[in-house]
């Protein structure tokens, strides 16, 4: 079993910067990859970025891209994700996700992973 654990979320203004952070343990063998999703209230589950697990080949949401970064620490199984220049409508309660070698969904929905955490919140105010 693997377990996943949030951390860094906070009520923020719109433009500022802020850091997650997800620890990774358990038994992460056959683990392919981590991702963070995102879920804002009476929405469904949003796809923000991925990593491979070896940390080397990462991917990003077009609402994403040049303001997001997802690093992978493997020197003690921690998942990243950097935001800044944060919107509003980036409020929602981020999660992050692993992915075990042998599932075969799209890596950019929900289904494609098999471990979740429970989400930390992230609220942007104009």
């Amino acid at each position: 079993q693997v377990q996943l654990v949030e951390s860094g979320g906070g009520s923020v203004q719109a433009g500022d910067s802020l850091g997650l952070s997800c620890r990774i343990t358990g038994r992460t063998y056959g683990l392919s990859a981590m991702a963070w999703f995102r879920q804002a209230p009476g929405k469904e589950r949003e796809y923000v970025a991925a990593i491979r697990w070896n940390g080397e080949t990462s991917s990003y949401s077009d609402s994403a891209a040049g303001r997001f970064t997802i690093t992978k620490d493997n020197a003690d199984n921690t998942l990243r994700l950097q935001m800044n220049g944060l919107k509003p409508e980036d409020t929602a309660v981020y999660l992050c996700a692993a992915r075990k070698q042998s599932t075969i969904a799209p890596f950019t929905v929900a289904r494609g992973y098999d471990y979740w955490g429970q989400g930390t919140q992230v609220t942007v105010s104009s």
